[in-house]
């Protein structure tokens, strides 16, 4: 039994995974109408067979945005996700369905996508942990692309120790499939798996943590400003840093997710714009409209930014920051408020996970209870390029001492 278990350490859990991931024998849907059209898949993602591989029992595919563009799914063609904890709230975005069937207790494992945060901001809203590994950390084969240059994709669970084995049994290169050097996409560096179940028990020890303050303080309602607190306090982290080039960061991210999200539907765009969400063609048509100057000028933004974040990796190991400026808001908000600022709810959910994601850093989300009234809010936990095993360690080490848990939803409150 041992043997076996070393051999398949998932077996029997259930796991579902977000519609972009291909499912042989079903069509890949990617939360769109327009997708209705195409043909079924006719192999599993390359994550999707290592979890089967590794045991696991896949059981569904769930809603998200369409075409991952949103931090609210709420899909005008399938219908919203709703937050377990509360059923008239959003389950945030795009990956909605994975936050909000794992916080349902549906499954032990999901799978999402996070391009902008749309890994932890369904975390952050249904109160589970979530992980962004490095980007090109996991292979992206049979996966329904969004933005090639920033697409990660990574687990959700509901406990740190299932994040990990999940994360540990799809790490690896993928046969056959080349690097960037040789003409395959960048979303895959052939990395050599590095586990991280085995590190869990170290916690935080040695390691130097900082507090993000500037942007992220600004950028966060006090709910989300006393969750990060929380977790600061547990872990003694009490010197706060400011990132440079945030804003500018986040400019570029926006510019690049616009660019090639519109050059990736233009043809759909122009034979079927009235099959598309209007928010999302919108922004689509937009983003096909940008001149290439402004695109190349972002890339070299985005190069510039991720070599000043690095410096600051020189005195920390780890970084903490909220995961959302506030807890779920009710389905069909349009619009919240931060520090008097009022911003369109759609995007800004991902004010805090944009610029993060930008650059490629390991995140872990962490949800944290007692900072909102009765809903969790998340906070997170980001590590250096190919660190995820000490954003891990961290996010056990809270989850020991009990600062942060992922309770499966009552709807009692």
């Amino acid at each position: 039994p041992a043997a076996a278990l070393r051999a398949s350490p998932l077996l029997g859990v259930p796991f579902a995974v977000k519609n972009l991931f291909d499912i042989a024998g079903l069509q890949t849907l990617a939360g769109s109408k327009i997708e209705r059209d195409s043909a079924p898949a006719s192999a599993d993602a390359v994550l999707v067979q290592r979890l089967e591989d590794a045991g696991a029992v896949l059981v569904g595919a769930l809603n998200m945005d369409e075409y991952a563009y949103g931090f609210t799914t709420e899909n005008s063609h399938a219908g919203p996700a709703h937050n377990p904890h509360d059923l008239t709230r959003i389950a945030g975005g795009s990956s909605g369905g994975s936050g909000a069937a794992l916080a349902a207790g549906q499954v032990a494992i999901t799978l999402g996508s996070d391009t902008n945060g749309s890994i932890r901001v369904p975390a952050s809203l249904c109160g589970v942990f979530g992980l962004k590994p490095t980007f090109g950390r996991l292979p992206r084969t049979g996966s329904y692309p969004f933005i090639s240059s920033l697409d990660h994709l990574g687990p959700f669970a509901r406990s740190v120790q299932d994040l990990a084995l999940s994360y540990d049994a799809m790490q690896g290169p993928e046969p056959g499939a080349g690097t960037a050097a040789n003409g395959f996409g960048p979303g895959c560096a052939q990395r050599a798996a590095e586990r991280t179940v085995a590190q869990l028990a170290m916690g935080a020890h040695g390691l130097r943590i900082g507090v993000l303050g500037g942007y992220f303080r600004d950028n966060a309602q006090p709910e989300a400003l006393a969750a990060l607190q929380r977790v600061a306090d547990a872990l003694n982290a009490t010197e706060t840093v400011e990132l440079p080039m945030v804003d500018a960061g986040r400019a570029a991210a926006f510019l690049i997710t616009n660019a090639e999200a519109g050059s990736l539907h233009l043809d759909d765009l122009r034979r079927r714009a009235a099959d598309f969400e209007p928010l999302s063609r919108d922004r689509f048509l937009a983003g096909a409209l940008l001149p290439a100057a402004w695109v190349a000028r972002a890339q070299r933004v985005r190069r510039l930014y991720a070599q000043a974040v690095a410096q600051v990796f020189d005195r920390f190991d780890v970084l903490l920051a909220p995961a959302t400026p506030c807890a779920a808001t009710p389905i069909g908000t349009e619009w919240f408020e931060i520090n008097g600022r009022r911003l369109p709810v759609r995007p800004s959910m991902g004010l805090l996970t944009q610029p993060i994601s930008c650059i490629g850093l390991p995140v872990c989300a962490v949800p944290v209870w007692g900072a909102h009234p009765h809903l969790p809010i998340g906070v997170q936990v980001i590590a250096a390029p190919w660190r995820e095993d000490h954003a891990l360690r961290v996010a056990a080490a809270l989850e020991a001492a009990g600062v942060v848990r992922s309770p499966v939803a009552t709807l009692a409150g």
